[in-house]
Parts: structure tokens; C-alpha cells; sequence
């Protein structure tokens, strides 16, 4: 009898229990790469048809954790792990190794119908914690600079708070789901400022990227050009990240490889990204 009962235990879990298998990849995280991520998946999974690869975001934040509870392969992240972050994985056993996977420049838009156009970091800082509440103040029309930003989740958040905001954003900054939602609200509202990856804006209507200048005394540079971005001069400038475990499974491994490759870079650009500045691979590797 007890045999029999065991025996039927095993045919249960065989028969419903949810069939995992090991060359899957699940990807979490970052919603600026998530499209990126999908689109490499894709074209990896094509070569690879005995590998299955899930994506989905949720904002860095959200992929972070996936990989320190080990509900996740891989990370998608606009940010760098945090101090706590790392506490947090070694206290798991989990050894996160940083990978750069490609470039990227944080645009910020306007509504096509705002004049202004330029803009220093000072200036944005200050619109973002809302001190400058006007765009009159900054050359523009005499109207109310409403904000569109993210949720604290998201890599964008929190890099452009560090290097720019250096201080909370204003409690009137609404926190949006993703760019896409960022791009929409600024296109529908023309005192709407707002701020998404690069590649939201290659082909997008309604909304125009300002010029950002470090300071009064640099160039005003644009997201867009190849360039400036490639060589750092843009100030909105970041790595887009991929964090996997240091033990990862060879499959994991394979998947890195191909994005790192010649054919993963191409696919990258024709997403609207920028590929690994050769000057990046000994700097921030």
C-alpha cells in the first residue's frame, strides 16, 4: 500500500507539476531594454530553437530582485546594482556579474509645440525637483512645466535622479508605468517635459528631444547623434546592463555571448541603441 501511494505521488508531480526545462532563460527587468531584450531573444532563439527565452519587464528595480531570489537568469538594468542590492545577493549566495550589453543616451522630450529646445543639467535638475515651475523662465511660452517621469522601480528613475536631480523629484512629477507612457503624456500635453531611452524617440511624432549641455560653457549635444554619445560627451550618457549570477548555466553564458557578439551589436543598433563603444569595454567591464 505505501508503495502504491508513493507511486502515485510521483505520477501526480509527473503529470501536473509544471516542466521546467533547463535550457530555458527567464529575463526581468529594465522596461527601457525590455523591447531590446525581446528582440534579441528572437533572434538568438532562431539559431537556438532548443532554447527557450522569456522577457518581461517591470523595471530595473523588479529584475534586480528576480536575480538575488533566483526567480530569474537575467537582469535587464539602466542602473548599477546598489550597495544594499549586493548585501542583499550575498546573503542569498548569488554572485552578480555586470554585463554591458550596449549604450544609451536618456532623451528628454518636449511637446513638438514647446519652443524651447535646449537646456544645461543645472536647469533640468532644477525642473525636476520643481523649482523652476514655468517655461517662461526657461525662454519658453508663459505656461506650467508639468512633469512625466517614472516609478522608483525604474533604472531611468533613479540614474537621472543621482547624476542630475541630486534630490527627491517634485511630488508633482506623475510616475508613469513606462516610456511609452511617458512619450504618449508628453505628446498630448504641450507644457509636458519627460524623459525615456533613446530608442523611444527615433521614430517617434509629437515630441522633440531637447540639446543638453553639461554646463553654460559646453555645446549643447543631442541623444541622437552616434557620436557624442560613443565618446561619453553627451551628459545623459549610461550603460544598458545585464546582471546574471557568476554561476550561472552554460545556456545563460551562450545567450551573453551572442549579444555580446558582432550579429547581438547590429541587432542592438537597429533597435535604435548605440553599440559598445570600444573605450567602454576596458572601463566599465
Amino acid at each position: 500500500m505505501e508503495y502504491m501511494k508513493k507511486t502515485l505521488f510521483v505520477l501526480f508531480l509527473l503529470l501536473f507539476s509544471p516542466i521546467v526545462c533547463a535550457e530555458d532563460i527567464n529575463i526581468k527587468g529594465s522596461d527601457t531594454i525590455v523591447r531590446l531584450t525581446q528582440r534579441l531573444a528572437e533572434v538568438y532563439m532562431k539559431d537556438h530553437p532548443q532554447v527557450k527565452i522569456a522577457v518581461s519587464g517591470g523595471g530595473s528595480g523588479v529584475g534586480i530582485a528576480a536575480i538575488i531570489n533566483q526567480t530569474a537568469d537575467i537582469a535587464d538594468a539602466s542602473r548599477e546594482m546598489k550597495a544594499k542590492e549586493l548585501e542583499g545577493a550575498a546573503r542569498k549566495n548569488v554572485s552578480p556579474k555586470k554585463v554591458v550589453i550596449a549604450a544609451d543616451a536618456i532623451a528628454i522630450i518636449v511637446n513638438e509645440r514647446n519652443p524651447v529646445r535646449t537646456l544645461t543639467t543645472d536647469e533640468l535638475g532644477a525642473v525636476f525637483r520643481g523649482e523652476i515651475t514655468n517655461w517662461k523662465k526657461l525662454g519658453g511660452l508663459d505656461m506650467p512645466v508639468t512633469l512625466y517621469g517614472r516609478q522608483s522601480t525604474s533604472g531611468t528613475y533613479v540614474f537621472l535622479r543621482d547624476l542630475v536631480v541630486k534630490a527627491d523629484y517634485s511630488p508633482r512629477m506623475a510616475g508613469l508605468q513606462g516610456n511609452a507612457g511617458i512619450m504618449e503624456a508628453v505628446k498630448a500635453d504641450q507644457s509636458g517635459i519627460g524623459f525615456v531611452g533613446v530608442a523611444f524617440i527615433r521614430k517617434a511624432e509629437g515630441v522633440s528631444p531637447l540639446m543638453i549641455a553639461a554646463s553654460k560653457d559646453h555645446p549643447y549635444l543631442s541623444p541622437l547623434d552616434k557620436d557624442v554619445v560613443e565618446s561619453g560627451a553627451y551628459p545623459l550618457t549610461r550603460p544598458l546592463i545585464q546582471y546574471i549570477d557568476a554561476h550561472s548555466r552554460p545556456e545563460v553564458h551562450g545567450f551573453i555571448a551572442f549579444e555580446l557578439s558582432s550579429d547581438g551589436q547590429k541587432v542592438i543598433e537597429e533597435e535604435g541603441f548605440f553599440q559598445i563603444p570600444l573605450s567602454w569595454k576596458t572601463r566599465l567591464h
